[in-house]
């Protein structure tokens, strides 16, 4: 009966945030479009309020948590973990440094701009400084009081960082639009029709260099933006599901990164990461020059991708081997942060999914096939096998209980001298486990059998001990060894899984760097807009590129757990 309330509160407040949502992003989608009677100061002012809304929540969250400081709360372990909360504190800097430039961009075309424009970017970086702090202080609470009201305010500020995330996605992409055009002209394409979508200002700049500097800059700077959106709402959604939640109290063990012991994966990650950016940049400088240069840029890319996706499978397939080889239970435990990162897993690969079947299309119903278009083929394939792959490795790496090491169960070895030589007593391992090691008999327990366990004081026991001295130390050492040898086998298996989570992790992030800085080859190559018409697949690819792009920056972040865990 209880808990009847606390559901409809959920559902009314998810649905005031989808509501609040599809108002923004039909908004924005007005805009975009250039809509009658829609100007860029209306959805400004739409977002300005929702972070002021937000903001004033915040305040009055944490006011309420400074008077209760003594009272004792549930905490979620799994939720806001430290690197996450470094992760999108970083991200947050550079949002700040943009928000910066925006100021001085504003200052700049003053005249021309709307008061709006200015509010904007001062509004967004105090949301960005005190929505951190929140999430440092507050991302692993779990409420239990004024719930209703809670949900709703946390349900709005989910929503809210989705719409600044639109909204930096939009302008990116548009951006990245305009680019794309302006290499179609000097590439000579006269069967598609261009046009410009030009929002600049129409009045002049007071100081040209700083104005070419700050515009360029947003650009560069808006990809960081757009990851510190999405983590936000995605912690924030986490502690939005853990509203009234009641948490099972075990101790959990804590994960820590440690760069012993994953040398190999590291070393060959970083060489990706160079790699990649060595292809990036001369990628963004070939395109565009002329015919030749083009093609050239996306051979390397196509060809550099390839062989960076057929090793990220190769390490995949290893990794699941291994895991087949072990028999260890899964943690099936309810835990709404795991849930959501398989989810968004699945969810955000399918936008690549759809980029890389679009393509496939395209290149079998194509009549004509410029030479570099056959690399898209493999390319595409092997994109969406790799994430398959990936997915199964992060998705059961994640829910596989972690090993528990008890202080309780250690070999514990007491080396006693008697009449010249040294007997090695060792407790057996479930009588140390159930807190037997020890007994009012006066016997000491033996970890392996046949081993020398305690002397009976009479003769009989000392002339007992030396006779089977010989035999039992040849029996400890047989066991000792298999005992070791076992340990050795799991501790190689931990070692090479870990090279391969530092390794994943890199090539992720290798791979995120081309499409958030404009290295797009679906915008590039030609042709699927020969086969599906310019628009239709740049639209198809506006809406799949921003789930692709955060898919990389996520399946570093949970392979970068992974890491940690195992």
């Amino acid at each position: 009966g209880g808990s009847y309330p606390q559901k409809n509160a959920e559902i009314l407040s998810s649905q005031y945030g989808i509501n609040l949502f599809l108002a923004g992003l039909l908004l924005t989608f007005a805009w975009a479009v250039h809509a009658v009677g829609i100007s860029k100061s209306h959805l400004l002012s739409y977002l300005i309020t929702l972070m002021l809304i937000q903001l004033l929540w915040m305040l009055w969250y944490l006011c309420r948590s400074c008077t209760q400081r003594r009272l004792i709360r549930d905490k979620d372990t799994h939720a806001g973990a430290r690197w996450l909360k470094c992760g999108i504190t970083l991200f947050a800097v550079i949002t700040l440094i943009m928000d910066s430039f925006k100021i001085g961009y504003y200052i700049d075309f003053s005249n021309c701009l709307s008061p709006t424009e200015g509010i904007f970017p001062v509004t967004h970086a105090v949301h960005t400084i005190l929505q951190v702090y929140f999430l440092w202080c507050h991302a692993k609470d779990v409420i239990q009081s004024f719930k209703t009201l809670e949900r709703f305010g946390v349900i709005h500020s989910v929503f809210t960082n989705l719409l600044l995330w639109t909204n930096g996605v939009l302008a990116e992409s548009k951006h990245q639009l305009n680019e794309h055009k302006e290499r179609l002209i000097t590439l000579g394409f006269g069967n598609i029709t261009i046009v410009l979508d030009d929002h600049a200002p129409q009045c002049n700049c007071t100081t040209t260099t700083l104005c070419s500097i700050f515009s360029q800059g947003i650009y560069y700077l808006y990809p960081f933006n757009i990851e510190y959106h999405i983590l936000a709402s995605t912690m924030l959604y986490v502690l939005w599901k853990n509203v009234g939640r009641k948490v099972e109290h075990h101790q959990q063990n804590k994960t820590r990164f440690k760069f012993h012991g994953i040398t190999v994966g590291m070393i060959f990650g970083l060489i990706v990461l160079t790699s990649t950016i060595a292809i990036v940049v001369v990628y963004l400088i070939q395109i565009g020059g002329s015919k030749i240069k083009s093609e050239l840029a996306l051979t390397m890319f196509y060809l550099h991708a390839i062989f960076v996706l057929a090793l990220m499978c190769t390490a995949g397939i290893v990794a699941l081997l291994i895991y087949r080889l072990e028999d260890r239970s899964l943690d099936n435990s309810k835990n709404p942060a795991r849930k959501l990162d398989a989810e968004l897993l699945v969810g955000t690969a399918a936008g690549s999914w759809l980029l890389s079947w679009g393509s496939i299309l395209a290149i079998i119903c194509a009549q004509a096939h410029p030479k570099y278009t056959w690399y898209n083929l493999p390319y595409s394939v092997l994109v969406i096998i790799e994430k398959y792959i990936q997915n199964l490795f992060i998705i059961e790496s994640i829910h596989r209980e972690q090993e528990k090491v008890n202080d309780d169960i250690k070999t514990l070895r007491i080396v006693t001298i008697s009449r010249g030589s040294t007997l090695s007593l060792t407790p057996l391992y479930k009588e140390i486990y159930n807190g037997r090691a020890t007994r009012d008999t006066g016997e000491v327990p033996c970890l392996f059998k046949g081993s020398i366990c305690g002397r009976d004081n009479d003769g009989a026991g000392v002339a007992k001990e030396e006779t089977s001295q010989d035999n039992t130390s040849v029996m400890h050492s047989a066991s000792d060894f298999s005992f070791y040898s076992r340990n050795s086998v799991t501790n190689n298996k931990r070692r090479i899984l870990k090279n391969i989570a530092a390794f994943l992790f890199l090539c992720n992030l290798s791979l995120w760097i081309p499409p958030a800085f404009g290295c797009r080859p679906e915008y590039d190559n030609g042709l699927e807009e020969i086969v599906f018409g310019f628009e239709p697949w740049i639209i198809v690819v506006n809406l799949a590129m921003p789930f692709s792009i955060f898919y990389r920056m996520h399946s570093a972040a949970s392979l970068f757990e992974v890491n940690c865990k195992t």
